[in-house]
């Protein structure tokens, strides 16, 4: 408040200090109009009832006040004043209601994409969303963990699209996740009844059958045991998760991908498990398209591979910290598409060694 009335001040004094020919009361409304920038409807009314008091003071002391001229400014300034002020309020008002609207959507999204837990069995854990929906935390991507006494499950995806109209897909595919996780024993048959779950309830959703076929959903299913150092996951179409060991950055290529998620009825797919070694001290990174896709000014497409060799090591939290730092550096600080990271790494406990076949991956 202090910047209208400092302003109010100012222009008395220099009209006081310039001649009577010389009239400066008439830039008084811009106290005014200031403080409907940022103020509410009742501090704009003080504020409006100062400056016309003083616009009167200031023509009475100048001799104006009773001149057509006067008159005609003072009704300018009135008529301004009043719409200044209901400007304010239908703005607070609307204010008010976007508060409302955005703390029901936060609780509604923090509902559905709830934050995995920092330990999980024998893992730490820690995952990042980036939504480019603007005013959206969550949209197309998803994620989810599960846990038994033997293992941990895991669940990154991403629905076709982006932002605000695909939540529902990846609503549908967190809530069969969690169900099938409970209900299933083999990693197979989780990642065969999201496909089924997937597959019938876009098929009931879409409005033609050509629609229906486009409509699928990418993701990585992956089961971690406790007590043996491997991981087991199958690969719907999603990117390759990415090894980070003695600071050396390794793509979990699988043999035999799935289809993405809702197209099992087209390729009849096997779900084949892919094994691989994951010890004490490794670090699992999982990802959406949203991250490798990004671009640059430049147009070129975020080499999440080789930014990775730039971490020094930590805990889950720092790579993705490490990764949005850099991601959104990379990009200019806005995303094309939505992008979720989770970071797994081994801890020691109750891990036995492992050798064999299977325990490798590509550079």
């Amino acid at each position: 408040m202090l910047i209208p009335l400092t302003v109010i001040v100012v222009i008395t004094i220099a009209d006081l200090l310039t001649p009577h020919d010389i009239s400066l009361s008439p830039l008084l409304i811009t106290a005014p109009a200031i403080t409907a920038s940022f103020a509410g409807p009742r501090r704009t009314a003080v504020i409006v009832v100062i400056t016309i008091v003083v616009r009167l003071l200031l023509d009475l002391e100048a001799g104006l006040l009773g001149s057509r001229d006067m008159q005609s400014q003072l009704a300018a300034l009135l008529v301004v004043s009043v719409l200044l002020v209901v400007f304010s309020y239908l703005r607070d008002r609307h204010e008010r209601v976007l508060t409302r609207v955005r703390s029901v959507s936060e609780a509604a999204q923090r509902a559905l994409l709830r934050p995995l837990p920092p330990r999980l069995g024998a893992l730490d854990l820690a995952s990042m969303y980036l939504a480019a929906e603007e005013e959206a935390q969550i949209g197309g991507d998803l994620y989810a963990a599960a846990r038994t006494d033997d293992w941990a499950r895991i669940l990154i995806g991403d629905v076709r699209g982006k932002g605000l109209p695909s939540v529902s897909d990846a609503a549908l595919l967190l809530g069969a996740f969690r169900e099938a996780s409970r209900r299933h024993a083999t990693l197979p048959d989780v990642a065969r009844h999201l496909d089924e779950s997937v597959r019938v309830e876009l098929a009931e959703h879409a409005q033609d059958l050509a629609e229906a076929e486009e409509n699928f959903i990418t993701a990585v299913v992956l089961e971690i045991p406790h007590d043996r150092p491997v991981v087991h996951l199958i690969d719907c179409g999603h990117p390759p998760p990415l090894l980070v060991r003695d600071h050396q950055v390794m793509t979990l290529h699988v043999a035999h991908p799935a289809p993405p998620l809702g197209l099992g009825e087209l390729a009849e797919p096997t779900y084949a498990v892919e094994t691989f070694a994951f010890e004490e001290g490794d670090t699992l990174l999982l990802y959406t398209d949203g991250v490798i896709e990004a671009r640059g000014p430049g147009g070129g497409f975020y080499p999440l591979a080789d930014r990775l060799r730039s971490w020094r090591g930590g805990g889950p939290e720092t790579l993705v910290e490490h990764v949005r730092d850099d991601l959104l550096a990379y990009v200019g600080g806005r995303l094309g598409d939505d992008a979720a990271m989770i970071a797994i790494q081994r801890s020691a406990a109750g891990v036995v060694a492992v050798t064999g076949p299977g325990s490798g991956a590509d550079d």
